[in-house]
């Protein structure tokens, strides 16, 4: 009863009917002298209709039970001998009921029983190749835009989580920074907050794009310099260059990611300033580099979190993937800039 729920009767009987105007006729191919007799003819007809019905509908419904219990996806080499097997037993069978009841019913004889098999099993042959072909080819297509789709569900949930591991992390370095500062400046701390509203509103408003433009990005990106120039004074060097290319896109808050990353891993020191370089390369790559002049981290609170981050997001938005070089006097970080946005 599974696979009968499954069947589309209504398909059924506009298929059956399309078989039998073209099976009927098609007598005349092979007995043109049967068409001297109009009442003969019609015979023949009938019989034709019904013989095609036997060998394609059925055959049809033969292989397709088959792939609802074997489906050619999870087991193809079963499910091929099976489909064979089937054909052999069904066809022969069909054919010499059809014959024993013409012949006994209607007294109607279709000539030597053995050559109508033989050329009843090759003509379901080709059919049922026919047929089968058409269903694996309906199998592999659902299977491949299934996976398709599964994959993509599972980047962009992926995708979601690693958007959303920004926030905290930004946040924890932020309220730090801004704890010390009110203290010893309250202008300044104010001013601070200012900033940093700017920067949260940025971070809320961009929560739901994959992309933004290079001049939006960097807009953030000075809010936030503004914040780490106010911590670091002069022991932090800054060069941007990247005039001719703001509206180029690139994942929002990737370079501010890099940028702490830089912050978080270098000595920062008056003696030991840290320059960080913002510029465009080749019209293609935002590229950003400082020189190393690296912290003892441990390695658990080294977790390059934010690096890791920025190369995931990039596997979904770009074929391109982020270039990193690490050493021996600079590190260097370059994101592919994309050209519209996704």
């Amino acid at each position: 009863m599974g696979y009968l729920k499954t069947v589309n009767w209504k398909r059924e009987l506009k298929e059956t009917a399309l078989i039998a105007l073209l099976g009927g006729p098609s007598v005349y191919f092979w007995c043109t002298s049967c068409f001297n007799n109009w009442d003969v003819a019609l015979a023949s007809m009938i019989v034709s209709a019904v013989q095609w019905i036997l060998l394609w509908q059925g055959n049809a419904h033969v292989s397709n039970y088959l792939s609802y219990k074997i489906p050619w996806l999870e087991n193809p080499s079963k499910r091929f001998i099976w489909g064979v097997v089937g054909v052999i037993v069904y066809t022969p069978l069909a054919v010499y009921t059809l014959y024993v009841v013409l012949k006994y019913g209607f007294d109607i004889d279709m000539g030597d029983i053995k050559w109508t098999l033989l050329i009843s099993v090759g003509i379901t042959f080709v059919i049922s190749f026919f047929l089968n072909s058409v269903e694996f080819l309906k199998n592999w297509k659902k299977a491949s835009l299934d996976a398709e789709r599964l994959k993509k569900e599972q980047m962009e949930a992926k995708y979601e989580t690693l958007k959303n591991q920004v926030n905290p992390h930004f946040l924890f370095n932020s309220l730090n920074a801004l704890t010390n500062l009110v203290y010893e400046d309250q202008d300044q701390a104010a001013k601070f907050i200012r900033e940093l509203s700017k920067v949260y509103r940025y971070v809320l408003d961009t929560r739901a794009q994959e992309v933004v433009s290079l001049k939006t990005e960097m807009e953030f990106v000075n809010s936030y310099l503004f914040l780490q120039k106010i911590r670091f004074d002069e022991k932090l060097h800054l060069n941007i260059s990247i005039e001719g290319f703001e509206q180029k896109m690139l994942p929002p808050m990737a370079i501010q990611m890099l940028l702490e990353n830089a912050i978080k891993h270098n000595v920062i020191a008056e003696e030991e300033p840290l320059t960080i370089h913002i510029e465009i390369e080749n019209g293609e790559k935002l590229v950003v580099r400082n020189n190393l002049q690296k912290k003892n981290i441990p390695i658990e609170e080294s977790s390059e979190m934010g690096l890791s981050n920025i190369k995931s997001r990039y596997e979904f938005l770009s074929a391109t993937p982020v270039e990193v070089i690490d050493g021996p006097s600079e590190f260097i970080v370059k994101l592919p800039l994309l050209a519209f946005e996704k």
